[in-house]
Parts: C-alpha cells; sequence; structure tokens
C-alpha cells in the first residue's frame, strides 16, 4: 500500500494540483490493502468493476462536450433556479478559461471525472492480477483485455479533449526520480498508436457477444473495441489532428514537436480498414440497422410513422432488444424531462415535473433534409426563399402536423429524421400514451397561453423546439411523469456505417462502399439514395460525384443521423468545423406570440463565443506552475 500512496499522492500534485487524501480510494470500499483486493478472484472482479466506475460516470451528457458544445442543444443561462450543472452549456457563451477550466478531466473538475485517477486503476488491476490463485485463466484473459480497453479508452477520451497527453503506460515506482515524476505529454502520433495498440491487444481475447446479458450486460464486447478502434484511427485521420497547421509550435520543453508537421493520407486508409473490420464483426455477432416493431396495442401504423419510430427507436429501444446498439453505458438516460414539451392541461399544472429546457436552435431544424433526400437549401423542389411563411396542416401531412394548425412553412416536406427527432410547433408527438391515429397529440407552443409555451424563466424552451428523440415516445408526461427509460448509445451501427463511408470517401473518392453505407442508412430513413437524389433534385448534381463534395454530403449525413446523441460535437471538433457552425448567432422562433406571422420570425438567443483555440482545452495553470514539463495548448 505504501507504494501506491506515495505514486497517488506525486500524481495528484503534478497533474490535479490538490490534496491526496481524497484520491487514496484506489480499491473498492472497506478495503485495507491490495493484497485483500486481490486475495481471490471475487475480491478482483470487486476491483475490476471500480476501472470501470469512471466510464459509468460518463453516462452524463451535460458533461460531454459532444452534447454540450454542438450546437444542436441549447440551455438558457438566466434561471433563477439550477437543476443541472450548466458548465458544459455555458462553454459556448464563452466561459471557458485557463485558469479553471470548465468539464475539466484533466484534474476532475467543474463538472469533469478524474480520468487519471481510472487510468492508475486500470494498471492496478493489470500490475495485480496474477495474484488470485481461483480465478481460471479463460477468466483472467477476459478482465486483462476489458482492463487494456478501459484504459485505452480513457486515455482517448482525454486526447479527444486535450491532444497530446501524458501516456500512463505503468504506475510509478516508489523510487522514481524526480525528473521521472514529472510526467510530460507524448507527441500526438505516439499517443495514438498506444491506444490502438491497447485496443488490438484488448479484442483478442473479448467475447463477441454477452450471453449473460442480465448480469453482464454493459461490458465490453470484441465489436465494441473494434468499433472504437475505428473511430480514433478517424480520428487520428482528422483535419484537426493531421497535419494541422495551426499547432506546429506546439513543443514540449525539450523541442519535441508534440503535433505531426505534415498531413498523412495513409491514416484515412487504416481508419478505412479499422471500420470494415468492425462492420464485419457486429454483423456477424447478429447487429443490423433497427426498425421499429409495433407493440401489440399499435395495431395499424402508417409507413409515414413507422419509419419515424424507427430511428426515434434505435436510440430508445431497450438494449437487448435493439439489433442497432453496439455500445452503452448502463446508467440510462436521465434527461427525457428536459426534452418533452408539455401536451396536456394536467402537464401545466404539474409544470415543474418537467423542465423542458433543453431547445433546439433553428439552424438545426434546417440541417435536415427535405423529403427529397437533399439539403434544403439545395433542394430544387423546395421552397427555400418562402420557408418562413405560414402554411396550414393537411391530410396529406396528418402523421407529422396537426390537421388545420398553422405552423411554418419549412415544417412540411422533410425527411422522416426531421419528425423523429424535433418537436415543433404544430408537430405530431405520437405516443405520451396515445397511439390512436385518430388521437394523437400535437404540440402547442405559440404565446404563454399553450401548453408547451412560455409559463415562467424556468420552464422555458427558448427556442421552440424540443429534442424530440432523445424522449422514449412510452413516456408519459400528465399527472406527473413517468419516464420509459433507455440508455443512450456511443456506438450504433448506422454510425460505424458512416464513419467507414467518410473514411472509404477519403481514400478513393465517392465510390463502392463509401455510397453503398451511406445507402444504408438512408434507405432506413426513408429517403432516396444518394446518387439518386442528388441527380434528380438537387441544384448542384455534381456534388455528390466529387471527393470533395461527397466529404460535405457525409459529414451532414453523420449529423442528421447521430443529432442529439452526443457525436456531433465531437466530430465537429475533428473535422474542424465547429468554428463555422457556431459562428452563426444562436437563433429560434419568438416564444412570446401568439400569432403565427409574428410567433415564426426568426429570434436571436444569443451569439456563440467559440474561437480556433476552442478546439483544444486548456490544461489547467496550476498543473503547468507544478509541473514544469507540461507545457500548455497553443493559444491559452
Amino acid at each position: 500500500m505504501k507504494k501506491i500512496s506515495k505514486f497517488v499522492c506525486v500524481i495528484v500534485v503534478l497533474l490535479l494540483g490538490g490534496s491526496c487524501k481524497k484520491y487514496l480510494d484506489v480499491a473498492p470500499d472497506n478495503t485495507g490493502t491490495l493484497e485483500y483486493a486481490f486475495r481471490n478472484r471475487n475480491e478482483a472482479e470487486n476491483y475490476l468493476f471500480t476501472c470501470y466506475a469512471t466510464l459509468q460516470q460518463l453516462y452524463d451528457a451535460t458533461a460531454n462536450a459532444g452534447f454540450t458544445t454542438s450546437g444542436e442543444i441549447v440551455y438558457p443561462n438566466n434561471l433563477t433556479k439550477h437543476p443541472l450543472d450548466e458548465t458544459g452549456f455555458a462553454l459556448l457563451r464563452g466561459t471557458q478559461n485557463s485558469n479553471n477550466p470548465g468539464l475539466n478531466f484533466w484534474d476532475g473538475q467543474n463538472h469533469g471525472q478524474a480520468i487519471f485517477r481510472s487510468i492508475r486503476r486500470c494498471n492496478i488491476m493489470l500490475e495485480n492480477i496474477d495474484k488470485p490463485t481461483d480465478l481460471s485463466v479463460t477468466e483472467k484473459k477476459r478482465w486483462i483485455a476489458e482492463v487494456k480497453f478501459l484504459k485505452a479508452y480513457y486515455h482517448y477520451y482525454l486526447l479527444r479533449l486535450y491532444g497530446p497527453i501524458p501516456l500512463i503506460k505503468t504506475n510509478l515506482d516508489i523510487t522514481a526520480s524526480t525528473e521521472e515524476i514529472k510526467v510530460k505529454r507524448a507527441p500526438l502520433d505516439e499517443c495514438f498508436a498506444y491506444i490502438v495498440s491497447l485496443l488490438d491487444e484488448s479484442a483478442v481475447d473479448l467475447p463477441p457477444a454477452i450471453t449473460n446479458q442480465v448480469q453482464e450486460l454493459g461490458r465490453i464486447t470484441r465489436p465494441i473495441a473494434l468499433s472504437i478502434k475505428a473511430e480514433v484511427l478517424a480520428t487520428a485521420a482528422s483535419p484537426l489532428f493531421n497535419g494541422n497547421p495551426d499547432y506546429n509550435s506546439l513543443k514540449n520543453k525539450d523541442g519535441i514537436a508534440l503535433f505531426p508537421a505534415a498531413y498523412d493520407a495513409n491514416k484515412w486508409k487504416l481508419a478505412a480498414d479499422a471500420a470494415k473490420v468492425a462492420i464485419t464483426e457486429c454483423e456477424a455477432a447478429g447487429m443490423s440497422l433497427h426498425s421499429f416493431i409495433p407493440p401489440a396495442n399499435i395495431t395499424v401504423l402508417p409507413d409515414s410513422l413507422r419509419k419515424v419510430l424507427s430511428v426515434q427507436t434505435a436510440v430508445t429501444e431497450k438494449w437487448e432488444l435493439n439489433t442497432e446498439l453496439i455500445w452503452a453505458l448502463n446508467p440510462t438516460f436521465p434527461f427525457q424531462g428536459y426534452a418533452t414539451p408539455r401536451l396536456t392541461n394536467k402537464s401545466v399544472i404539474n409544470i415543474f415535473s418537467n423542465p423542458s429546457l433543453f431547445a433546439v436552435p433553428l439552424a438545426t431544424q434546417e440541417m435536415f433534409y427535405s423529403d427529397k433526400g437533399v439539403p434544403i437549401n439545395e433542394d430544387k423542389t423546395f421552397d427555400y426563399a418562402g420557408r418562413y411563411s405560414i402554411k396550414t396542416g393537411d391530410n396529406a401531412s396528418r402523421f407529422y402536423i396537426a390537421q388545420n394548425y398553422a405552423t411554418v412553412k419549412e415544417h412540411f416536406n422533410r425527411e422522416p429524421r426531421m419528425y423523429a427527432n424535433i418537436g415543433f410547433d404544430g408537430g405530431i408527438w405520437f405516443g405520451n400514451g396515445k397511439v390512436n391515429l385518430g388521437d394523437l397529440f400535437h404540440v402547442e407552443a405559440r404565446g404563454i397561453e399553450t401548453f408547451a409555451g412560455p409559463k415562467d424563466i424556468n420552464t422555458l424552451n427558448i427556442t421552440g423546439y424540443w429534442p424530440k428523440k432523445l424522449v422514449n415516445y412510452l413516456s408519459v408526461y400528465d399527472d406527473g411523469f413517468i419516464e420509459s427509460s433507455y440508455r443512450l448509445p456511443l456506438m450504433r451501427l448506422a454510425g460505424l456505417y458512416l464513419l467507414y463511408s467518410e473514411c472509404a470517401n477519403e481514400v478513393n473518392g465517392p465510390t463502392g462502399d463509401a455510397i453503398t453505407y451511406i445507402d444504408k442508412v438512408r434507405t432506413r430513413a426513408g429517403i432516396p439514395g444518394v446518387v439518386s437524389a442528388w441527380t434528380n433534385y438537387s441544384n448542384t448534381p455534381g456534388k455528390v460525384t466529387t471527393k470533395d463534395g461527397f466529404r460535405q454530403i457525409v459529414h451532414q449525413e453523420r449529423r442528421i443521423e447521430l443529432c442529439f446523441e452526443a457525436q456531433s460535437g465531437w466530430d465537429l471538433r475533428r473535422w474542424k468545423e465547429l468554428q463555422n457552425v457556431l459562428s452563426q448567432p444562436i437563433q429560434g422562433w419568438s416564444v412570446y406570440e401568439s400569432q403565427p406571422a409574428n410567433y415564426y420570425q426568426p429570434h436571436t438567443v444569443f451569439t456563440s463565443v467559440f474561437g480556433l483555440r476552442n478546439y483544444l482545452w486548456p490544461i489547467k495553470d496550476q498543473d503547468i506552475t507544478v509541473n514544469s514539463n507540461l507545457v500548455q495548448n497553443t493559444y491559452w
């Protein structure tokens, strides 16, 4: 224990700049020594689950930069009540700083987890795995593989935030010198190579699927490891990390450059190959794109609603029933109430059951395609110039928009994924206790007199759009909130298909598999294939034939398909496109107005603050002061 205690204190001082005491809990509760922690199989299994502990804490989407800084969802900053930690959402308003960083995963502060502590736990597990004499060889191999995956993923999580990081390959010995203790950031390519090597080692001994779902669902499998490897390699190949000139000057104190100076096209080939291997593994394990299967109480379901529900339930279906879910975390998504509008009189009476504060900007709604499968500003059949004029719901659109209800014209003739993802004024809300086609809820959000409209500052949707996809259609908000829980995916097969399509295009352009795999996703979404859509309906038909054009298409396809799933924020960062997305003011409708002509006037909610320096997180100033070998990220 002496060795571990000293090591923990040293790393705390150098990396965290805080007291040692709270980090002494490196073994399960009530465990006094490592000898006790690994004295038999059962105790060692308990320690294995401590290695998983931080991973499970990552379920909180409000602490995930991919969710809070994507621009897909915004949160008000003038509440008098604060039901959740607003640190992540506030970053879009320019609050990030190096003195006390928000979402600080380096130190485990400001709504961030202490990831370096988790890596230490993994190292302790690997160092002591041979001690339990009653642990079988087969089980030992699996546990080692799981811990290597976790160690890789923790390093990867830090890398996405900070770029080059110290690689904690082993825990330091008690005799380590001062210079050894002052860890340095490893060059970026070395970081990626180490993460990939751990994933390769882990994949060999991981099971292809979880057979005992009651007791083991959530533990790492081979499809998870291979899918994350593909994502890691795609990240390494992407513009933020692959020959990015913005970080040419970032070097360690010894002069070692931390970013690769030159672009390496072969990184895309490695990523494409890895994604194809992962797809093959997932499909061999029985995975396929999810399709909604109506329960017994839904006897009639039109094809239009079936497509919507297939998209929604690809996220909200139970893990054990969802054929598309590669990986999720065990804790369930806790924010359905923030994504649900008030639909009934009783929900207004019980207004504090659901704050409804997750607001979707107008730009996110307009990102979704028309029903022809192309962007609305490219669709030559779509009245883009007249999109803000008023139109009344008719029989043809009755499963998407309430009949005889006045709404904005751009809500019509859109792809099913828009109706699956976004709740809007006049939009049909299938579920919430109603599945009879003749008696479905629709959202009414114009002005203070409507159910979903603004009532007070703490239950206000500031744009007039809700992230409907994050709400299980089986959840009911009426006399209180009865939630049908689900687990937000970390990786879906649709996302893996699109990742492969992206990488394949970067290697060979828009040919073969690049088109095949994007079309698999589009077919499930109920829109034409990518070549057909652009050839027949786009005013830029040649876009689909070039690498640059197809890159724009597949990027938008990923943003649409994975919207609200804490993925787009990471994608936009690695693509170096987030600054452009956030350069426009965040807008919504004029939510206090009751008349359609007045309500449907774009209203600026706030102007986001995101500069070049915000692509990478700052290391806390105190850490730089304490450890003279650490260097700060460029522009901070």
